[in-house]
């Protein structure tokens, strides 16, 4: 049910991906201010990933998800009334926080519901959903935009009113006795005071090296599109075609290539993998941009990321506590929002200044770099606890 819910609100998920686009096509921005203005969604990633974190320990992942949900539906429907730089950057900022503090509450839920030796499999499954809405999203929001961009938000706060409600009706009443049940074991045992993670230093360096990826990563939420649309000429309904294939790539793949590594690899192998592959699939494109290539590099894309972000959130699971994962999870999730304010300025004033071509290669090395980082990381961070992954 937590998959099913993610899937109706991810199936909305059409406005990120075509933000830019919107930007300078619609509203005629420059590249590089609409790269200021997409960092503002990394801005509040970042506090709604620290604020979902911190209170999901507090008030519990239910009522977190909840109201992030709830509260979205408004915050869709305004965007489109800013017209302006200014606006437009305030308005973004404030949906963004209320929606990422579903992140950390949703990876908290997870981790709740899942068994153990299933943790990455949830994780995966969770993707799953996220990538077949991302597959419907786009594709469909490539059509809309045709018509109407307004189309895109009114559409992403439908899809966020019925995840929120479908969540409520679901887990309402389960919620209720998992909160009695956790003050009866309260009572009875004492729960010990754990560490912060923002004094693992261990996991910091490991939060560093996951911000650097998704810096490299998240250029398919930025630079991407606008690469598509000015420089290999895609229409809008094209590009919606091949970040909804991403997304059916995906769903048809990853529960099976995440089986593969967890019998097959170690836990460190998996990342250095994943990492390179996302790293080389931008750095391919430096040469060739025909449909061809462009269809390739997505796919390599795809297996880069299945075989790199459930693992991180696992990684991320099984270095935390039993009383401080909200925390823990609210902190990794902060390193890919700091991407998302960095990602959309840098690749956009790179892409400007120098060209895509440097854009892509300076991707592709510095993924290559991360990649080699991790692989030593996660061994020496983990030790003896990650159960029956191997490191």
């Amino acid at each position: 049910m937590l998959a099913l819910v993610m899937l109706i609100n991810r199936s909305g998920s059409m406005v990120l991906p075509f933000l830019g686009v919107y930007m300078t096509a619609h509203l005629h921005f420059s590249i590089e201010n609409s790269g200021v203005i997409l960092s503002f969604f990394g801005i509040g990633s970042v506090l709604g990933s620290w604020f979902g974190g911190m209170i999901t320990d507090k008030i519990g992942e239910y009522r977190v998800q909840s109201l992030s949900l709830l509260l979205s539906v408004p915050l869709f429907c305004l965007i489109p009334l800013f017209k302006t730089e200014v606006g437009l950057a305030g308005i973004i900022l404030a949906q963004s926080i209320v929606s990422e503090t579903f992140r950390p509450a949703n990876s908290v839920a997870i981790t709740k519901y899942a068994k153990p030796e299933n943790i990455t499999r949830a994780f995966s499954l969770n993707r799953m959903a996220i990538n077949l809405g991302f597959s419907i999203g786009p594709a469909l929001g490539g059509i809309l935009s045709a018509i109407s961009y307004e189309f895109l938000f009114f559409s992403n706060a439908l899809a966020a009113l019925l995840a929120g409600l479908m969540y409520i009706w679901f887990f309402g009443k389960r919620n209720k006795l998992a909160v009695r049940k956790a003050k009866k074991v309260k009572e009875a045992v004492f729960i010990k005071k754990e560490n912060s993670p923002y004094r693992d230093t261990k996991f910091l360096i490991y939060c560093f090296f996951c911000m650097l990826f998704s810096i490299c990563f998240f250029q398919l939420f930025s630079t991407l599109t606008i690469f598509y649309k000015d420089t290999a000429h895609l229409s809008q309904q094209s590009i919606g075609y091949i970040l909804g294939y991403s997304g059916f790539l995906i769903v048809l793949l990853e529960m099976a290539f995440v089986q593969i590594a967890e019998k097959y690899f170690k836990l460190a192998f998996t990342m250095l993998l994943g990492t390179f592959l996302c790293g080389f699939s931008y750095a391919m494109m430096a040469f060739d941009y025909s449909m061809i290539t462009l269809v390739v590099s997505m796919t390599i894309l795809c297996i880069g990321e299945i075989w790199t972000l459930p693992f991180m959130s696992t990684i991320t699971a099984l270095r935390s506590g039993e009383n401080n994962k909200g925390a823990y999870m609210g902190l990794n999730g902060i390193s890919f929002s700091i991407a998302f304010i960095i990602t959309p300025y840098a690749g956009t004033l790179i892409a400007e200044k120098f060209g895509f071509t440097v854009l892509w290669l300076g991707t592709g090395t510095l993924a290559t770099i991360i990649a080699v980082a991790l692989y030593f990381i996660v061994p020496w961070m983990l030790k003896d606890k990650a159960g029956g992954q191997e490191l």
